[in-house]
């Protein structure tokens, strides 16, 4: 490695050494985000938001094939209405960021910039649904909450994020509990066919669960520190909000009816997923079906004459097929190299003199950093190949990672020396009791990730309490 190449890849800290300091050195060279001028805010960068946009649109496809309509309510909700819900308002009140002034006069009422829009979406449908005829109201709204987290981190707890809200009204228990049940597939496929990230589902405990929700499903997954990530989750409210504002409708009897609710939600959050599940010290890595640029051509020797004209023909030749781009400037192939491995672009395209004279290109994978030489006339062919290689071999590896990183824990003793030792997620009984999930948090940290809808008997008794247990729940130190 050229001196030149090495200074740049030492600017990332080993994530053996700090991985904290590895995830933010990451963020920063690989141009992702920028700090905001306010604490916790973050300037979501081209080559970041384009990764995010990527996983926007493949979502936004999901749900409008699954029936859902776009919409686009209020940034601010004024405190009277926010106080409607108790448990609700309870849940968020530490994070509510306040509006008190209109320029110099000071409001009648405070104004919170949205944390979540379930109120809005309340107020609203008390005024829009008569009858049965008017449901189901299946919405979601892409857009940015406020949060005022005391500890801020890019991507991964912001003041300020990006994401969608699905807000959903149906007739019945039962029709909520499907919609439940199927956003929270929505969200596994994305995560898993598209980030390559592995994700368990199930249910949160009545602890973790969502402030006002009847139940929250959840998908989890597991970063390579071994703690565990909140990636999506999807909540059914039963008809709490309905009654707490008079959401009704008349049925098909003419007998008034309280509609049941749903809201689930996936945010920028998933991309501090995709950096602490598939980067390296090298840099991020990024999947092939979300990656902005799949494949870059770094002409070799472009000095010479004949090579950058073939480089920018194998790009027009092969856009319709890959998203391509080719790096023309006069910087170094070693730093170009390094500049795109740091960026996690899934491959690279070599082509110099010697690749011409042969009718071939060279083929680097930046999962493996593996090379292959490859006929220009099999290129169309081999390159989609290659790079859903690549897809599969980052869910692959990902995939085993959790398996090893997934311990079965039948006592306290036993439970705290993974967690002090390994980390990751840990299998263990437990009898229902929130006291002992409490004790738990309190003796460890670790929190219940979810009581997945995959159950087993790995003992008979609570890992914490020694009573009969009740259902099998993962737990894991969380971000």
């Amino acid at each position: 490695m050229g001196k030149k190449n090495k200074q740049f890849v030492e600017k990332v800290t080993a994530m053996e050494d700090d991985f904290a300091q590895w995830y933010t050195d990451v963020v920063k060279q690989a141009e992702l985000v920028d700090y905001g001028q306010v604490r916790g805010t973050m300037i979501i960068k081209p080559y970041g938001y384009a990764i995010w946009e990527n996983i926007k649109d493949e979502l936004d496809r999901m749900f409008k094939e699954t029936g859902h309509s776009n919409v686009a309510f209020p940034l601010f909700i004024p405190e009277s209405l926010l106080q409607k819900e108790k448990d609700h308002v309870e849940g968020f009140a530490p994070e509510v960021a306040w509006v008190t002034h209109g320029g110099d006069d000071e409001l009648a009422e405070r104004i919170a910039v949205r944390p979540t829009s379930e109120v809005l979406f309340c107020d609203y449908y008390s005024k829009n649904i008569h009858s049965y005829r008017d449901l189901p109201k299946l919405y979601n709204q892409w857009g940015n909450v406020v949060r005022w987290e005391k500890t801020t981190r890019p991507f991964l707890r912001s003041s300020e994020f990006h994401w969608q809200e699905g807000h959903t009204a149906h007739a019945t228990d039962e029709e909520a509990s499907q919609e439940t049940n199927q956003m929270l597939e929505v969200y596994a496929s994305l995560v898993e066919e598209y980030l390559a990230i592995p994700v368990l589902k199930g249910r949160k405990t009545d602890k973790e669960k969502f402030a006002g929700a009847k139940y929250t499903l959840t998908i989890e997954s597991l970063m390579h520190d071994g703690k565990a990530l909140q990636s999506g989750t999807s909540h059914h409210f039963g008809s709490g909000f309905a009654e707490a504002f008079d959401i009704t409708y008349l049925d098909e009897n003419g007998e008034s009816q309280f509609v049941h609710q749903t809201s689930w939600g996936l945010s920028t959050r998933i991309m501090g997923a995709l950096i602490m599940v598939h980067g390296d010290n090298r840099g991020l890595v990024v999947p092939p079906r979300i990656a902005p640029t799949q494949a870059m051509i770094v002409p070799i020797a472009q000095h010479k004459e004949g090579v950058l004209d073939k480089a920018y023909a194998l790009r027009d030749q092969l856009k319709d097929i890959v998203r391509v781009d080719i790096d023309g400037s006069d910087k170094m192939p070693g730093w170009k190299f390094n500049e795109y491995e740091m960026k996690g672009i899934p491959v690279r395209i070599e082509m110099g003199p010697k690749d011409i004279e042969k009718d071939q290109v060279v083929l680097a994978r930046r999962d493996t950093g593996e090379k292959e030489f490859v006929p220009l006339s099999d290129l169309e062919e081999r390159l989609p190949a290659l790079l859903e290689e690549v897809q599969q071999n980052l869910y692959n590896k990902a995939l085993a990672h959790r398996n090893e990183m997934t311990t079965i824990a039948t006592d306290m003793n036993n439970f705290k020396q993974t967690l002090d030792e390994k980390g990751g997620f840990i299998k263990a009984m437990w009898c229902g009791d929130m006291k002992c999930e409490e004790k738990i948090k309190e003796d460890t940290t670790a929190t219940s990730r979810c009581i997945p809808f995959e159950q087993e008997k790995v003992a008979d008794t609570c890992v914490c309490c020694g009573k009969e247990a009740k259902e099998l729940v993962i737990w894991a130190k969380a971000y």
